[in-house]
């Protein structure tokens, strides 16, 4: 199964999910009528109400609407108070964000393991929180999306994990992250909110429902009713329990074989089994295991790496497999013995290398869209050329494999120790990706520049031309994943400061009155995750199912791309209509203009883009895929506009050419 089948799945999964919730509801319909007709079933109002024996409408009625009023207020409520995605659940569960820039040696390591991670999925480095008061051993990621995922671990999976075993545990989150899990998470937190808030509200009925200051006149009847109200308050508390036992049978229908498949996820990412069968059996070893002391932890137990709550009374009904069955899947000769744990001494620091302060000067030239000034094959530096197939190229959507690992590692370590620290710096990261934007023009640079401090101040524009060097040292293969990894460190302006930010690169891109595709896809890759964070945008909607509704924009796009891949009419057209066989769109489609593909005219294309369901995007980005490669071949430029694509479209794609990562001297640190 593919990424695009995993988010198929997923959707699928949300019917099962409606399906057992409405199940859910409906017997706690019928559990408060039971209750009811028990109670007041002699009333006369009652009894006069209408039907007969045990069937009493109305009282049917009063019970539906008290329920369905219930379970939706609750569920509203949590659905509010989470949408703010996975950091807002993070928060929730006591989490403590980590700076990017922390000097705590576990913290450091735990950061660099999911920026490699990241940038070997092709996706933005997520934000990570700490659970300091959690001494157990557990993890989660929780998002709407792969753009604005988070990472949550307990205190303990720092303390008690080798970097191996933490990066097994880290790579089983992020495939969660790739494989559509965290939304489906998200809602299944919001409709079981609803349920148990049943118990809740069945409680304080009867905690206080009883208590009476009538006078000793009516004391009788007071008492009676008093009584009746205490009975009915202990039965929705059981009632909302009950809710308990199909809250659990929901999470475990939807999680119970993703955790499997997220295990052999994490052993194909990192080529490790040792990795994550370790974590699990400390899991078994350690005092506590991977349970939760936070009052949240029943609605959030899905979303873990290990089991979060205990008084499981059947294991069928567990949020996630057995753990000796989960480590035997990976260690077959497991015999069932946990190891004793205890804090485990951080490792000696793995030598490496790094790029020395002075970069060497190779240009970056912008991708410019068809009809811009100088617009060639593709505009970009690199004479690398891969080959890549329509099999390959689908297969490693949301797939990173070790080698992929093994390159964001490498491109880690080659950082100058200039920008190491400054995509770890809120103040400096800003400064890195305007320097992404810095024209070769003087003419316009000058602009750009006096740009810069105006909105932002001269020491931004200080700090950019001191990054600039280093930062045009990446090549065209090294723009994205510098792109990846500041968005979490740019999460932490406050709003007016991303303001600021956000109107200066829009008017640094505009600068010399054209836009280049590369200046394009930073907007729509880095602004439009952030917008959508500071903004509390809500997350896309699938609106389109099929191909009907979209032959417009996806015949804007391939045209696009035909253009900015050759100067050669026939070849545009040759290339056109390789992307739009594969489409399958039959003769609908035609080359257009390139007076027609305008950048306002390819943003409208790529949102509405957006809201297709998978397979619709899957089929756009292989026949961008043809387009580009009507050669035969990638190049290093092609790939990383087909890694925009992508992500533009939010389908998470690793590095396709892994070629020489900077030009510069080395030394060992």
């Amino acid at each position: 199964m593919d990424f695009f089948q995993h988010q198929d799945e997923a959707r699928r999964k949300t019917w099962l999910l409606l399906f057992y919730f409405a199940l859910a509801v409906l017997a706690m319909i019928v559990g408060l009528y039971v209750i009811l007709f028990t109670v007041l079933g002699g009333m006369d109002h009652v009894t006069r109400a209408g039907g007969s024996g045990l069937w009493k409408p109305e009282l049917l009625l009063i019970s539906a609407a008290a329920v369905c009023g219930v379970v939706f207020v609750g569920m509203m409520y949590k659905t509010f108070e989470l949408r703010g995605g996975g950091e807002a659940l993070a928060v929730s569960l006591g989490g403590r964000r980590l700076n990017p820039d922390t000097i705590d040696l576990r913290e450091r390591r735990l950061l660099n393991v999911v920026e490699e991670m990241a940038l070997a999925s092709g996706v933005p480095v997520p934000p990570v929180f700490v659970m300091d008061h959690e001494q157990g051993i557990n993890a989660f990621a929780a998002g709407f999306t792969p753009g604005d995922a988070v990472i949550g671990v307990n205190r303990g999976t720092l303390d008690y994990l080798s970097r191996d075993e933490l990066q097994g545990v880290i790579a089983h989150e992020f495939s969660h992250i790739l494989n559509g899990d965290m939304r489906l998470n998200l809602r299944l937190i919001g409709l079981l909110h609803g349920i148990l808030l049943l118990a809740v509200i069945g409680y304080y009925i009867a905690r206080f429902g009883g208590s009476s200051n009538s006078s000793s006149s009516s004391r009788d009847s007071n008492k009676s009713s008093g009584g009746q109200i205490v009975i009915i308050g202990l039965g929705l508390y059981v009632l909302g329990y009950a809710g308990l036992f199909f809250a659990r049978l929901i999470k475990a229908a939807v999680s119970r074989q993703r955790e499997y498949l997220a295990d052999a996820s994490a052993v194909q990412f990192t080529r490790n089994p040792d990795g994550i069968g370790g974590a699990l059996k400390k899991i078994g070893g350690v005092a506590g295991g991977s349970i939760l002391a936070t009052p949240e932890a029943e609605s959030a137990s899905h979303m873990f790496f290990g089991n979060a709550i205990r008084g499981l009374w059947f294991p069928g009904f567990a949020t996630h497999p057995p753990l000796v069955e989960r480590i035997r899947r990976i260690d077959p000769q497991f015999d069932g013995a946990f190891p004793h744990v205890e804090v485990q001494p951080l490792e000696e620091p793995r030598p490496a290398k790094r790029v020395s302060a002075r970069p060497s000067a190779v240009p970056v030239l912008p991708i410019p869209l068809p009809g811009m000034p100088g617009a060639d094959a593709m505009g970009v530096t690199g004479t690398g050329r891969v080959a890549v197939d329509s099999a390959s190229f689908v297969a490693s959507f949301g797939a990173p494999t070790a080698s992929h690992v093994d390159h964001a590692q490498e491109l880690m370590k080659s950082l100058p120790k200039e920008l190491d620290s400054a995509v770890r710096e809120t103040f400096s990261a800003r400064a890195v990706v305007l320097a992404m934007l810095l024209d070769d023009e003087t003419g316009v640079r000058a602009q750009q520049l006096a740009a810069i401090e105006k909105r932002l101040g001269a020491s931004t524009r200080q700090a950019t031309e001191r990054l600039a060097p280093f930062v045009a040292a990446r090549g065209a293969s090294g723009r994205l994943p510098l792109v990846e990894l500041v968005q979490s460190t740019l999460r932490q302006l406050s709003v007016q400061q991303y303001r600021d930010f956000r109107d200066t690169v829009i008017e640094m891109a505009q600068a010399d009155r054209k836009v280049s595709f590369f200046e394009f896809t930073l907007q729509r890759s880095c602004l439009l995750r952030l917008d959508r964070y500071f903004f509390s945008t809500p997350p896309v909607k699938i609106l389109y199912l099929s191909l009907n509704g979209l032959l417009p924009e996806l015949g804007l796009l391939l045209s696009a791309i035909a253009h900015v891949g050759s100067q050669d009419e026939r070849q545009k057209a040759a290339a056109f209509d390789r992307g739009a066989r594969t489409l399958g769109a039959g003769g609908g489609l035609e080359l257009r203009p390139v007076a027609e593909c305008n950048l306002r005219a390819l943003g409208a294309a790529l949102e509405k883009l957006t809201q297709s369901a998978p397979a619709i995007k899957r089929r756009f980005l292989t026949a961008a895929l043809e387009v580009v490669s009507t050669d035969g071949h990638v190049t290093a430029g092609e790939a990383e506009l087909l890694r925009a694509l992508a992500d533009s479209l939010e389908c998470p794609l690793p590095p396709l050419f892994a070629g020489p990562i900077v030009e510069a001297e080395t030394v060992d640190s």
